[in-house]
């Protein structure tokens, strides 16, 4: 036993060989740091601390003499730090403060016994204000005030308690309370690990950074490091309706405890502070949840219900349906109803249905129906149905049918619309304009004979482009005036030459709007590419034109072709002919 403790003893004086090292130094007016460095080398060891924790503008004076390392730190600083070694290393820290957990306590008779007290900075004695205070089994929480005090009921039917407490920046702390007394109790955090130098953050276009680091000042001139972490379960609160929605301290508490969540199989709330499972319930992930006006939970395993909103931070399974909104922080697999407006914040795979709009933060696979835009800011896989618009910021692979626009950056499937614009596209575009952005752009001048000046543009892809076109005779004798839409198809025989079958219908002019005159043709062209953005094409047409104009006007041509163009009788007020086609393409 006397060769242990001797052991023992001759361990912990080498383990404190660096402090005790005799140091002969004498400095005016210099830096802390500066200083540090001075003894380091004279000691031929190393330092190790936050630079954050200095005080960087104090200039120190030591008068000469010869001094164990450890009283020349204690000289250097004065109160609130320790120091320890290890290695080749003398750690410099500030000193955690020692306090006592329970200042007071008195039993009680009664059914519930109350737990208050104060919550304080284990590094600076700071009294901590909007701290969760929670008993995770039980889902009774609240926060500290701006005091740091805090107010807590518990049950005393339950023998065994324990009370955690959370704060972003800090480390959660759990203490053991004993049940049935009212008692008075004093919690310190500490801050998270201080590692690494300060994290630089660029410009707003590049992603946030999975975490960063904050400097926070306190009393003595010195500042403290806490790391900011980001968390995607912050993000429905985060939302112009979360914001809008959600009070102070529900926000709060969803920051200090995002690293805690726990499973009920149902709640019921009244408004999303009033919840069977009281003010944690953003924290609960429910199997059925059912929200009278609206509620805010971590999540639904089952269905929800809500009369006007449901926020959920996490995911939602199987099924969803409120009033006016549904905002899901993560990904949403089944059916999601609401009566306005859909959020999901990841990504869907189901049905997804809004009176209004639906938006898809990720990606989307099923069915999306929107009373005016579906918007998927990644992949779509599936069908997009909305009365005014669809947009896939990515692949669009399915169909999209919009009333008056759709867009995909990258078209696999079918768009049907008034305006159908992709960047890219391997799919097909129907609609009045049709706009592939790096696709099938020509602009055609060319004649055939019925009007000898006309001019199209076309626009799309290979597989199906449209075409908006005009033509006129300027013969003031024989004047002829049309415009049309088209769409055509390309057939590649090589790197010169394409086979381009084309429809179009245009309306022609004669003097009258009183009469309709439908000029229908489908054409066969020949194309030569000459060079990369200059083309011949010529080849023949087949025309059926439909008329009930019986008159000729002033200046304009009549009959439509001229009498002496061979035509047969289609019935009725309809006649065919073969014609042809010539010109030119730009682009």
């Amino acid at each position: 036993m006397i060769l242990l403790g001797f052991l023992g003893m001759m361990n912990s004086l080498k383990a404190q060989e660096h402090l005790n090292k005799q140091i002969t130094l004498s400095v005016n007016r210099q830096p802390i740091a500066d200083v540090l460095e001075i003894i380091s080398n004279k000691g031929n060891f190393y330092f190790s601390y936050n630079s954050n924790i200095l005080p960087k503008d104090s200039l120190v004076s030591l008068p000469a003499g010869t001094r164990t390392v450890r009283n020349l730190l204690e000289l250097l600083f004065p109160t609130g730090f320790e120091f320890r070694e290890s290695g080749q290393y003398i750690i410099i820290r500030r000193t955690p403060l020692q306090l006592s957990l329970v200042i007071k306590e008195s039993a009680t008779n009664d059914n519930h016994y109350w737990v208050s007290g104060y919550v304080r900075d284990d590094q600076t004695g700071e009294l901590v204000r909007d701290a969760s205070v929670y008993e995770k089994d039980r889902l009774v929480a609240a926060l500290t005030n701006r005091q740091g005090y805090f107010r807590i009921k518990l049950k005393t039917r339950y023998p065994r308690a324990s009370l955690t407490v959370s704060k972003e920046f800090y480390r959660d702390t759990t203490v053991t309370i004993r049940s049935g007394y009212n008692q008075e109790v004093r919690i310190t955090l500490a801050p998270v690990d201080l590692q690494g130098a300060t994290v630089v953050v660029g410009p707003a276009r590049l992603p946030a950074p999975d975490s960063l680091y904050m400097a926070i000042p306190q009393p003595d001139s010195s500042t403290l490091l806490y790391l900011y972490k980001r968390m995607d379960s912050l993000r429905v609160q985060r939302t112009a309706l979360g914001k809008f929605f959600l009070s102070s301290k529900l926000k709060v508490q969803s920051i200090n405890l995002s690293r805690f969540f726990t499973v009920r199989p149902v709640q019921v709330s009244l408004t999303p502070g009033l919840s069977s499972n009281g003010k944690m319930n953003a924290q609960v992930v429910n199997n059925f949840s059912f929200n009278a006006l609206g509620g805010y939970s971590g999540g639904v395993n089952g269905a929800e219900l809500g009369g006007i909103f449901n926020l959920n931070k996490k995911d939602v399974q199987y099924a969803q349906v409120a009033g006016v909104v549904n905002i899901v922080g993560g990904n949403m697999k089944g059916v999601q109803v609401a009566g306005v407006h859909n959020m999901v914040l990841d990504s869907v795979t189901g049905v997804q249905v809004g009176g209004v709009v639906n938006f898809v933060k990720g990606s989307f696979t099923g069915g999306q129906v929107g009373g005016v835009i579906n918007y998927t800011n990644h992949a779509v896989t599936g069908l997009q149905v909305a009365g005014v618009g669809n947009v896939s910021g990515r692949e669009m692979n399915g169909v999209q049918i919009g009333g008056v626009f759709n867009y995909a950056k990258k078209l696999n499937g079918v768009q049907i619309g008034l305006i159908n614009i992709a960047d890219s596209s391997d799919g097909y575009s129907i609609g009045l304009i049709n706009v592939v952005l790096k696709g099938y752009h020509k602009l055609a001048f060319y004649s055939t004979e019925v009007m000898p000046f006309n001019a199209a543009f076309k626009t799309g892809n290979h597989k199906l482009y449209s075409i908006l076109l005009g033509g006129a005779h300027p013969d003031t004798g024989r004047r002829v005036i049309s415009f049309g839409y088209g769409i055509g198809t390309e057939r590649r025989l090589g790197k010169q030459f394409s086979l381009n079958l084309e429809a179009s219908t245009q309306y022609v002019f004669l003097g009258s709007w009183e009469y309709t005159n439908l000029l229908t043709r489908a054409t066969v062209n020949l194309h030569w590419k000459i060079s990369k953005h200059f083309s011949l094409f010529a080849g023949p047409a087949f025309s059926v034109y439909q008329s009930d104009q019986d008159i000729k006007f002033n200046g304009y041509a009549y009959p439509i072709p001229e009498a002496a163009y061979k035509t047969v009788s289609l019935g009725g007020n309809r006649t065919g002919w073969l014609g042809w086609t010539g010109g030119i393409h730009l682009f």
